[in-house]
């Protein structure tokens, strides 16, 4: 369904970029193949208008113009929707192609990897790389989880869902209808906000924990979508930066720097080391781990211990 809507609106887009005079309902709905299967008039308007609609949302600048008969017509000026030269300088070359290198892992890899080869194609100065150049890590955001793809698009699409899912200590799954917002990765893992229909109210839901098919359903949202930062806030709360006390830990100098953007004190130590204390909410743990041996907690002790555990699991492996 995504794909056919898309196919329609690139060549309603061809038609009205195509023209030079202005192109009536009943033009465009004898060029494209979608208006000529809708089964009535009225199908066709509203399918029409949709599209049109749609379009301007995107950045299509379209005219409607009315002839000497009083009939109206669509075209969209070439003019008025080509994009001006692109000027990038080098830390902005770079800056894209570390972007395309995050996604390297999705299935947006080839999208991403084809839309830098078309700046780079229109004048974007090569950049050096300065992840390959000085650096053994590599970004990345992984994306295994099936349900990224459709959810994506239905958050994109503003498309309600239904989908099961599996709370963390429940035994099985319950079925979701959610409106979904946007989608976030914290710490190495996919979340998505959203309104939960059934429990009238905005809900997190981890990617991983989504089992079985995501389905679209028809419809318009029954709540109004919020700003990006107010859906940000609250899968970083669900996630783990509801700080309830705080921890004292030792850092390596020189280490850890988002460590240390969070820290309420830092005091050195000597020998190399540092110490921090660091707002302490559920998921730290899982956070000091990902900094291996430049860590020490030093407490809490149920910290301390939660870092160990999961220090443990991960040499087994």
């Amino acid at each position: 369904m995504a794909i056919a809507k898309a196919e329609r609106l690139m060549n309603l887009a061809l038609c009205l970029l195509g023209t030079r005079r202005p192109l009536s309902k009943r033009e465009l709905r004898g060029s494209i193949e979608a208006y000529l299967e809708a089964g009535s008039d009225d199908a066709f308007n509203r399918m029409f208008e949709r599209d049109k609609d749609d379009l301007r949302e995107l950045g299509l600048i379209i005219e409607t113009v009315e002839n000497l008969d009083g009939d109206t017509g669509y075209l969209a000026r070439r003019d008025s929707n080509r994009l001006p030269p692109i000027t990038l300088d080098a830390e902005e070359a770079a800056a894209l192609g570390l972007a395309a290198k995050v996604w390297q892992q999705a299935r947006l890899a080839g999208a991403a990897s084809g839309a830098l080869q078309k700046l780079r194609a229109a004048g974007m100065p090569e950049a050096e790389d300065a992840y390959e150049v000085h650096s053994a890590l590599e970004p990345r955001i992984p994306v295994h989880e099936a349900a990224f793809e459709p959810l994506m698009l239905a958050c994109r699409d503003r498309r309600p869902v239904t989908f099961d899912y599996r709370k963390g200590n429940a035994a099985k799954p319950e079925q979701r209808q959610v409106e979904p917002w946007t989608l976030e990765c914290w710490r190495g893992h996919w979340y998505l906000a959203g309104w939960d229909r059934g429990r009238g109210a905005e809900r997190v839901f981890r990617l991983s924990r989504i089992t079985g098919r995501v389905r679209s359903r028809a419809g318009a949202f029954t709540t109004e979508v919020p700003d990006v930062v107010t859906v940000r806030e609250t899968v970083e709360s669900w996630a783990g930066e509801t700080a309830t006390r705080t921890a004292l830990i030792r850092l390596r100098t020189g280490a850890g720097y988002p460590l240390r953007s969070r820290a309420v004190s830092v005091r050195e130590l000597g020998n190399g080391w540092d110490e921090l204390e660091i707002p302490y909410g559920h998921g730290l743990d899982a956070w000091l781990v990902e900094f291996g041996p430049d860590v020490v907690v030093q407490e809490p002790a149920d910290l301390r211990a939660d870092v160990v555990d999961r220090l443990r699991a991960v040499a087994k492996d």
